[in-house]
């Protein structure tokens, strides 16, 4: 399947965080980080809000032409928030998750420490299908436009998978399990996955 997409503006960045948000609506790991389903919705749109702003400047946040899917990568030897929004996580997270923030932050900084650091590499922060397109292989095709793109410039990719059913999608076109780590709390395990230059 191809894909038509394009990198995502300031006008795009609601409408992706709201595409984002009803694509992890069920997803283990951010299910857990925001248990509420009735203030999840939100509460992920908000999230994915302050990522997308934090990292739109480096131009990697792609969407497809019909709005079904969306991407956020993170350019070699960037951070994954620039600031100021990476100064804004930690009052964000409070004001969303209240008594549970500890436990979301501690997640965040697993992720972080989780974090390759040997080899500068494509991040991808994040992959979401629309809720209503999942299944279809929409996903998957703006990974793979979004992998030729890399390949060209000739650089490896690291993920962090959140859902063990994408695991099979991922390593179909070239990442491999490179290690595992528990969230805090007895929460969902996160895999790691990495790509090598082309």
């Amino acid at each position: 399947m191809a894909v038509q997409a394009r990198v995502a503006g300031p006008a795009d960045l609601a409408g992706m965080a709201d595409l984002l948000a009803g694509a992890f609506h069920d997803d283990p790991v951010w299910s857990w980080a925001f248990p509420d389903p009735e203030h999840r919705h939100a509460q992920m749109s908000a999230f994915w809000g302050l990522m997308l702003e934090g990292a739109a400047g480096y131009g990697w946040c792609w969407v497809t032409a019909d709005w079904d899917a969306a991407t956020l990568w993170v350019p070699p030897g960037l951070p994954e928030l620039a600031e100021p929004w990476g100064s804004q996580v930690e009052s964000l997270v409070n004001e969303l998750v209240g008594t549970r923030a500890g436990e979301v932050l501690g997640a965040l900084e697993c992720f972080d420490a989780a974090h390759p650091r040997d080899e500068d590499h494509f991040y991808l922060s994040l992959l979401g299908t629309h809720a209503e397109r999942r299944g279809g292989g929409v996903g998957m095709a703006l990974l793979r436009a979004n992998l030729e793109r890399i390949d060209a410039l000739g650089r490896p990719a690291y993920l962090e998978s959140s859902n063990p059913a994408n695991l099979g999608r991922y390593r179909s076109v070239g990442f491999e399990s490179i290690g595992e780590f528990e969230l805090p709390g007895n929460g969902p395990n996160v895999t790691r996955m990495w790509r090598d230059a082309v």
